[in-house]
């Protein structure tokens, strides 16, 4: 399964909102209730994280194995 804990960690590392990449960026909130549930992404949104976040893939998301 793929997490998106990783993203939440780095928004605040970065001292980044939601609301600024909503906002600011013009992120569908869709996006972000996505994540939370831990449902897929395209990998074009990822982009937009790694590429606004300055970033690496890794920082947006991550596979755990599910038992």
């Amino acid at each position: 399964m793929i997490s998106y804990r990783p993203f939440w960690e780095t928004l605040k590392k970065k001292g980044v909102s939601t609301y600024t990449l909503i906002n600011h960026y013009g992120m569908s909130s869709n996006r972000f209730t996505r994540m939370r549930k831990n449902l897929p992404l395209s990998t074009t949104s990822i982009d937009d994280f790694c590429r606004i976040l300055g970033c690496r893939v890794e920082d947006i998301m991550e596979y755990v194995e599910e038992e």
